[in-house]
């Protein structure tokens, strides 16, 4: 395990993003959609800053963390676990299922893939 300061500056901007996101805009495109679609790159980042794994690898563990999260959103997760009145759990893990995230999410995750294998070639 080792730090990489590449991955965890991209991941501190996109994290920045998101929150402003998060704060300045309630609904919309950009609140629901983008902001599912950096999701995942903000987590891929987050990972690949302590984990020396391969780019698919990593992006496909990402890709089944958030179908996991957001399957988990069909169930009383937040109340099984008894944080159901906890803001910020409720903004991890959602309160909602949609079928478009899950789009969001795998069109994230293919952006990745296909940044990183430019990357490996360049």
């Amino acid at each position: 395990m080792t730090f990489n300061t590449f991955y965890f500056f991209i991941f501190l901007v996109i994290f920045f993003i998101e929150t402003c996101i998060a704060y300045f805009l309630k609904t919309g495109f950009i609140r629901h959609t983008f902001g599912d679609f950096l999701v995942v790159i903000v987590l891929y980042c987050f990972l690949k800053s302590f984990l020396n794994a391969r780019p698919i690898s990593m992006a496909l563990i990402v890709l089944l963390i958030s179908f996991i999260i957001e399957f988990l959103q069909l169930t009383p997760f937040l109340e099984l676990i008894g944080l159901e009145k906890n803001q910020y759990a409720k903004i991890v893990f959602g309160n909602t299922f949609h079928i478009s995230d899950l789009v969001a999410y795998t069109l994230g995750v293919l952006t990745i893939i296909i940044i990183e294998s430019k990357r490996a070639t360049v």
